[in-house]
């Protein structure tokens, strides 16, 4: 009940984007790539109290919004999660650093919510507001298979393997290279490194 109640209104509007192509390598690691956290030691309803009051309270506003909006998505309440990732999306700098962590966290629940294609849509302006993240080639490949734009997953695993050939060739690397992936979607990575294998596209 309290996330029911954390907004009265938001104006909420998500923007198509463009899934760009692969350039050669993604070598650079992105620090905003990992959970934006306001509130630890705590789950269910003591989690929203305690964000709810960060959020009054001014103190790490956003990043407790955009906590807040993950436990909703979570919870299967994906109009209120989304409400609330826009609003602290729109605290935010657009290319800053929190801009950058809450716009990849997004993006992993709504894929986790079997919304794909909105999932793109949140990451693809990562692309050029990053340079070349690592985590690039293989989350965009899993999401263009999971939308049935094979040849498109595949030209993106090349990326991965370019950058890293030791590595993304094999199967087995990927629970230490992905290793906060379900199982299902490292299986799923797993079909587009075969359809690599049958048929590696070109460079460029």
């Amino acid at each position: 009940m309290l996330l029911a109640a954390v907004l009265a209104s938001v104006v909420f509007s998500v923007h198509a984007q463009s899934v760009p192509k692969p350039k050669e390598f993604y070598f650079d690691e992105d620090r905003a790539a990992t959970p934006v956290i306001a509130v630890t030691g705590l789950a269910g309803d003591a989690l929203v109290d305690e964000l709810v009051k960060a959020r009054e309270r001014g103190r790490k506003m956003v990043e407790a919004t955009a906590q807040l909006a993950h436990v909703a998505m979570a919870d299967g309440r994906k109009d209120l999660g989304s409400q609330l990732y826009e609003q602290a999306l729109g605290s935010t700098q657009s290319g800053g650093h929190l801009w950058r962590a809450i716009s990849w966290n997004y993006g992993w629940d709504l894929y986790r919510a079997g919304e794909h294609q909105s999932a793109l849509n949140r990451w693809a302006p990562l692309v050029t507001a990053t340079g070349g993240p690592s985590w690039i080639p293989p989350t965009f490949a899993l999401a263009l298979w999971k939308l049935d734009r094979k040849a498109e997953a595949v030209a993106w695993y090349g990326a991965a393997v370019r950058t890293e050939p030791t590595l993304w060739t094999d199967a087995r690397n990927f629970p230490t290279l992905l290793p906060d992936w379900k199982q299902e979607d490292r299986d799923t990575l797993a079909e587009v490194l075969g359809a690599w294998q049958a048929n590696p596209p070109t460079w460029p």
